[in-house]
């Protein structure tokens, strides 16, 4: 009966979790620091992972993939459409692929490091790094013409460089910043309502 209840929970909880990821990627896409969107996405990603585990973690993280696919296909953010017109299938790919290997990290940390506190902030530092981390990896990778060209219009010498300080440098230095900030401080809030 109780792993039911918990199994119910883990489900219930990461629900509401993919709707917020939702309605913060409908709402926040908007806000831009560079050529690609601040992630606010990460926190709901980062509480799944850490309060119901590794899967949850990336459940939510493939549900926030989906939701920059369809910005990346729709035109919603430029940078990510004009890498889907040079490889279509990889983009998605590595879309879905960033996201849920973040959200995955965060939960294998949440569950490997006993102390509550300390795992909540290597989550938040995990999540981040893995999502922009894999997403740097790929865009030097593939599309190397397309950022060497985006290099040069920024007055960069060559791509990486770019890509490590003009295209993700800042956006991912804020969306550390928030995660850090918000999400071991929800993780406590929720921890002290439970014992209440």
């Amino acid at each position: 009966m109780k792993t039911n209840r918990k199994m119910i929970q883990q489900l219930v909880g990461t629900a509401v979790l993919a709707a917020l990821i939702v309605i913060l990627q409908l709402v926040a896409s908007g806000i831009k620091i560079g050529p690609f969107p601040i992630t606010l996405s990460l926190v709901p990603i980062i509480l799944g992972a850490s309060l119901f585990g590794p899967v949850s973690g990336a459940v939510l993280g493939a549900v926030f993939g989906g939701m920059v696919c369809i910005s990346v296909v729709t035109g919603a953010d430029p940078g990510g459409h004009l890498m889907f017109l040079e490889l279509p299938v990889l983009t998605l790919v590595l879309c879905i692929l960033k996201s849920t290997v973040a959200g995955l990290v965060a939960g294998i940390i949440s569950r490997l490091i006993k102390n509550k506190d300390l795992s909540a902030v290597l989550a938040a530092i995990a999540c981040p790094v893995c999502n922009t981390g894999i997403l740097c990896i790929g865009i030097l990778a593939f599309y190397n013409n397309l950022v060497t060209s985006w290099a040069l219009a920024e007055g960069f010498a060559n791509a990486f460089a770019y890509v490590i300080l003009g295209m993700t440098g800042l956006n991912f230095l804020v969306e550390l910043a928030i995660n850090l900030v918000l999400s071991p401080v929800i993780l406590r809030v929720l921890s002290i309502v439970k014992i209440k």
